[in-house]
């Protein structure tokens, strides 16, 4: 298929959408943009180590499907972030999520389509990127007399 065809997104999607079944299997919900899938789920406090266990066995067998179907799996390039109001911050796991053989610890923010995700759900690290993101923009405007 040529690079730069129409068909190849298709294809792609049509690719890959056994992979959304098989997360969806876990009792999780995929979303997938482009060549970039993640993976939701949801539960009470007292529920996260089972959830915690259900996405990694859910990655094991994302990764066994990646690997039949000619794809890898990049494990440093994986994030993990568990959301929580900030009175239930302290209930959330600090540990490593097992990704495959890797472990990777979870963040306090991260970014998603250009919008900062932060673990207590207040938009703070979006807002203050945004806000330095105008202000360059608005002292370089001025430095060149725009007005």
């Amino acid at each position: 298929m040529p690079q730069r065809s129409a068909l190849v997104p298709i294809l792609f999607l049509l690719y890959t959408a056994d992979v959304l079944q098989l997360v969806k299997s876990h009792q999780l919900q995929p979303h997938a943009y482009a060549d970039d899938t993640q993976i939701y789920g949801s539960c009470r406090p007292s529920a996260v180590d089972a959830l915690q266990e259900r996405v990694s066995v859910c990655i094991d067998e994302v990764t066994s499907w990646m690997m039949a179907n000619r794809l890898q799996l990049n494990p440093t390039k994986t994030e993990v972030l568990w959301c929580a109001s900030s009175r239930r911050q302290h209930q959330i796991p600090k540990g490593p999520v097992r990704v495959g053989d890797a472990a990777v610890l979870p963040l306090s923010a991260v970014r998603d389509l250009g919008i900062y995700v932060d673990a207590d759900v207040t938009m703070r690290d979006h807002v203050t990127a945004m806000s330095g993101f105008v202000f360059r923009h608005c002292a370089r405007y001025a430095a060149c007399g725009v007005r």
